[in-house]
């Protein structure tokens, strides 16, 4: 058995371990514990160890500009997904898809395996390029999140500077966004990893070394089957798997990628499960329709969708990431690229093909 696809088995096992637990986990706030220790302990460790090890020089300001470049190309790509799905831009439901699309969540869907695969040097470039879409999440989603509410509701009362303020200021406390300008002033002075004192380095190895087996027990546990618009959610799914597919083939190509790790990271960074920061967004501004009154049916956007959406979406993107890392060299040809990406985007419509055709034939 190759060391991929036994390194593959643990991971699922590690997966398989948190459904086994799901009955000792019976309430929500349980299941965030663990979400809070990953993202501000363990994953922030694992990204500051991986930064302060590599080699830092100005060309690498690229890489968050690449990413947020492919978030705007997704959120360009988004409305083909409603003539497709039959579904109109303006109504709760494309506003909700229009945030969801194009963000990216890699902390929890991604970075765990993109260390296992590809090593730290990877997960350095991968925290970089994750800097990118934070700036696009949390604020480029907030404006436009804003500007469809104001639209929605005819609300002039909101001033926009002094949120933006207040976004900035929970970047900066973030202990991922922390540590990440923290390793970049200390790689400037001369700072190293090996340069740090030994208790230091010693506390951020053991809290890092919790980060993979604890993502892959909260994806277990997470995992939710719930009733709802199922359909919808798995063809939006696909769809954005198979766009990011053909953009991805596209942006390797006009950059001459040519190294297998980078083309891989390009691959699997922007399958990245969904963000949380939209479905933050639109919660703050459902409360405000919630103190309006508003009907569900004009509400800006639709929370149970992006719900059931995000619930989806970690354990597709995971199975997703996982396959193509195990698959090694496969996937680092453009050609299987376009047609995988071909073939889910296909795969999205037909459900709806379907339903028109089975409404045709019944009206016959």
């Amino acid at each position: 058995m190759s060391d991929a696809l036994q390194k593959t088995i643990t991971l699922l096992l590690l997966i398989a371990l948190g459904l086994l637990l799901r009955g000792k986990f019976k309430s929500k706030e349980q299941t965030n514990g663990i979400k809070e220790i990953i993202l501000s302990v363990a994953l922030p460790s694992t990204i500051f160890i991986s930064l302060m090890k590599i080699e830092m020089d100005s060309s690498m300001i690229i890489i968050p500009l690449v990413t947020l470049v492919f978030n705007f190309l997704m959120f360009f790509s988004a409305p083909l997904a409603f003539a497709l799905f039959g579904i109109e831009k303006n109504s709760p439901t494309g506003r909700t898809l229009m945030m969801l699309i194009p963000s990216l969540a890699p902390g929890l869907s991604c970075f765990p395996f993109i260390a296992e695969f590809l090593g730290e040097k990877s997960l350095a470039i991968a925290a970089l390029a994750d800097v990118g879409n934070k700036f696009f999440v949390l604020i480029s989603l907030y404006i436009l999140a804003m500007n469809m509410f104001l639209k929605n509701s005819q609300d002039k009362e909101t001033k926009l500077g002094g949120k933006l303020k207040s976004l900035f200021g929970n970047m900066l406390q973030e202990p991922i966004n922390v540590l990440i300008i923290l390793a970049i002033v200390l790689l400037s002075v001369g700072i190293n990893y090996s340069t740090l004192p030994f208790v230091i380095t010693e506390i951020f190895d053991k809290t890092s070394a919790m980060m993979t087996p604890l993502v892959l027990v909260f994806i277990g546990l997470a995992v939710q089957l719930k009733e709802g618009k199922k359909r919808i959610v798995a063809s939006i799914l696909l769809f954005r798997a198979g766009s990011t597919m053909l953009i991805s083939a596209g942006m390797i190509y006009v950059l001459n990628i040519t190294d297998q790790s980078m083309i891989l990271l390009a691959i699997v960074i922007p399958l990245s499960a969904a963000s949380f920061w939209p479905l933050a967004h639109i919660s703050a501004f459902n409360l405000r329709e919630d103190a309006m009154g508003l009907p569900k049916e004009k509400r800006t956007f639709d929370m149970e969708l992006a719900v059931l959406l995000l619930a989806f979406s970690l354990p597709f993107s995971t199975i997703l990431i996982l396959g193509i890392l195990t698959t090694g060299a496969y996937f680092t040809h453009l050609s299987t690229l376009i047609i995988v990406g071909v073939v889910l985007i296909a795969l999205g419509g037909l459900p709806n093909l379907f339903s028109k055709v089975f409404v045709r034939v019944s009206k016959a």
